[in-house]
């Protein structure tokens, strides 16, 4: 692993002349993580569900950071479709001019159901989109990266990494297997001077968790369990996606940092 560089402190968050490459980013805590690291001085390259035919595209994200003077680029891709996953990196780089720094695998899709009664179609939606996409897109990069002795992946990970949940099998299956997925790879990789981490986020208030946030007795249980006293926005994710992508976490490696108001201190 190469030194850490010797880096002003109010530059060590820069991202500027990095190029992002980012799933989730349409909405929630995907969303806020792209404007940061824009806001950061990074180039975003955007990926989302191509639009069926009549629909628009949902391109806030991207007029967002294009209204901050930041570059964005939009490549399309339905990451349960695992042949067209194993095609986005490519496509990415060619929107990036060749060239990927940070990976921010943020993506994911929620199926809720007593798991006595959880569809086998629900678990293999759920662990594609959630896992497998997750180590295509990783190992796509690492070719990319370790040749160049250089790149972070950032994956978003869960309090159910830890925790097994409710009602939600594939999902804590998944989130467990990509807290594994990050410590191995980090462990191959970390000598490249590639960063590989986790970012684990508690209850947050996206439409994921529209079913617990209409659920009185559940968000009373679990907004009564969390120190900090509230749910978490996506906009809490802003610090700790900057960290994990600039210089100022150069030593951080194999790490899951759990961003949920202290739920797991607890």
């Amino acid at each position: 692993m190469d030194p850490s560089p010797h880096v002003p402190s109010p530059n060590l968050f820069s991202l500027a002349s990095h190029n992002v490459l980012i799933t989730g980013a349409t909405r929630g805590i995907g969303a806020a993580c792209a404007l940061a690291l824009a806001q950061a001085g990074a180039s975003i390259c955007l990926v989302q569900r191509e639009p069926q035919s009549g629909e628009t595209p949902n391109l806030d994200t991207f007029n967002a950071i294009r209204a901050l003077g930041a570059t964005a680029h939009v490549v399309y891709c339905d990451l349960g479709d695992l042949q067209a996953v194993r095609e986005l990196f490519p496509k990415a780089l060619d929107a990036m001019g060749g060239n990927i720094h940070v990976l921010v695998n943020c993506a994911g899709i929620q199926r809720r159901s007593p798991s006595v009664d959880f569809r086998e179609k629900d678990w293999d939606d759920v662990l594609d989109v959630n896992l497998k996409s997750v180590w295509l897109l990783s190992q796509a990069a690492g070719q990319h990266m370790v040749p160049l002795r250089r790149g972070k992946i950032i994956n978003f990970c869960s309090l159910l990494t830890f925790q097994g949940g409710l009602t939600v099998p594939a999902y804590a299956a998944a989130k467990g297997a990509v807290g594994q997925l990050t410590k191995a790879l980090s462990n191959e990789w970390s000598q490249h001077n590639i960063q590989v981490n986790g970012i684990c986020p508690g209850y947050i208030a996206t439409d994921m968790n529209e079913r617990l946030l209409a659920d009185p007795v559940r968000l009373k249980q679990i907004s009564e369990r969390i120190p900090a006293g509230r749910w978490g926005n996506p906009q809490d994710f802003a610090g700790p996606v900057v960290f994990l992508a600039s210089s100022a976490s150069q030593y951080v490696c194999g790490e899951l940092l759990v961003v949920d108001g202290g739920w797991m201190g607890r």
